[in-house]
């Protein structure tokens, strides 16, 4: 039965640095949708960006709304069309909700589907509401069941994880093949531990933070590099000669990518994961075309989300160790605050299930 309480507490954010704990309307049930009861949500870099700046690069909210799109939850409520998942499932959920019919859609890339709705974004006028609430609703098909001992932390890390899988499967087989990262955020190690574990023999990261350079040796990272130092295009020669076969660039910084260019073999390719601040930046065309450099972006993520599943259940990728602070929906600006430092944090998440529940 659906609980009589139809409120919630969430977390809206009114603008830069100011995000408050309110109480809102819990969302009304739709057909093909489900009431996702939040047990857990993830703080992305885009949530970041929005308390920081009050805007996520050209997506400015012209209203309050609530952030959080890295969600497992249990099914509350369903509507009566929908057949799966059932109330009581725990799920984790693929939040970018594309139309389904568009050509894009129809040839399996919805990631680039036009009318994508996507959780606790601005991309959307009004804003889409988001899951740092005790409540989100969703498609049904946007929801993935999770198996018993999969853990609640380890659901909340599959977005961020199908955004790293969606990345090296754009770049093809990266078995047997050298591999720079160049970015030690959550994304970039998630490209890191995941192109170690689809047979790179090689991967190293860049990153000009000395203690996330640290953090990825831990995690099997074949060298690091501080892209500001004097000589790196030397150094990198002299430990894999002509240039790394794949750059995977999750900075997102300008002057990264244009590295890359210079640190990338002929014939080689660069993966464009990260977001960058400036809409144009000159690249080094002839470079790109005498070289023969393959040049691809890699956005969002395809249908990887049951993949993304069992390589982490069968134990072919251990995330857990990334989880490095979980903070209650109650503490939401401290949580968002910690996710901000680079002291070591990698992934927060925060705990809502119980929190603010009659």
């Amino acid at each position: 039965m659906p609980n009589a309480n139809k409120s919630m507490m969430a977390c809206v954010l009114h603008g830069a640095h100011d995000i408050r704990l309110e109480t809102r309307d819990r969302p009304v049930l739709r057909e093909g949708m489900v009431l996702l009861r939040v047990v857990r949500a993830g703080i992305c870099g885009s949530d970041l960006h929005y308390f920081e700046y009050g805007r996520c690069g050209a997506f400015v909210p012209r209203n309050p709304f609530i952030l959080g799109h890295e969600v497992v939850g249990v099914v509350e409520e369903a509507a009566e069309d929908v057949r799966s998942p059932g109330v009581g499932v725990r799920v984790a959920v693929n939040p970018a909700r594309s139309c389904g019919v568009c050509h894009y859609c129809r040839q399996g890339r919805g990631n680039l589907c036009r009318s994508t709705v996507m959780l606790g974004s601005a991309s959307t006028n009004p804003p889409t509401d988001g899951a740092f609430a005790d409540f989100v609703l969703v498609r049904a098909d946007q929801c993935h069941s999770l198996p018993a001992a999969f853990d609640d932390g380890l659901g909340a890390m599959l977005e961020p994880f199908a955004v790293a899988l969606h990345a090296v499967k754009r770049a093809g087989a990266v078995s047997g093949q050298r591999v720079l990262v160049t970015g030690g955020g959550p994304i970039g190690l998630l490209v890191a531990i995941t192109s170690i574990a689809f047979g790179a023999p090689l991967v190293m990261l860049s990153d000009p933070v000395a203690e996330r350079r640290q953090t990825a040796a831990k995690f099997g990272v074949g060298g690091v590099i501080d892209p500001a130092e004097g000589g790196v295009a030397d150094s990198v020669r002299r430990q894999v000669g002509d240039g790394f076969d794949v750059i995977f660039e999750a900075s997102g910084a300008s002057p990264a990518l244009r590295q890359a260019f210079g640190l990338v073999r002929p014939g080689g390719k660069i993966v464009q994961i990260g977001t960058l601040t400036a809409d144009d930046i000159p690249l080094p065309a002839n470079l790109l075309m005498s070289r023969e450099i393959q040049y691809l972006g890699s956005f969002r993520y395809g249908d990887v989300f049951d993949e993304a599943i069992r390589l982490i259940a069968s134990g072919r990728v251990e995330l857990r160790p990334l989880i490095t602070a979980v903070w209650p929906l109650l503490r939401i600006e401290d949580a968002i605050r910690s996710a901000m430092a680079k002291n070591g944090a990698i992934k927060v998440q925060v705990e809502v299930s119980g929190v603010s529940q009659p």
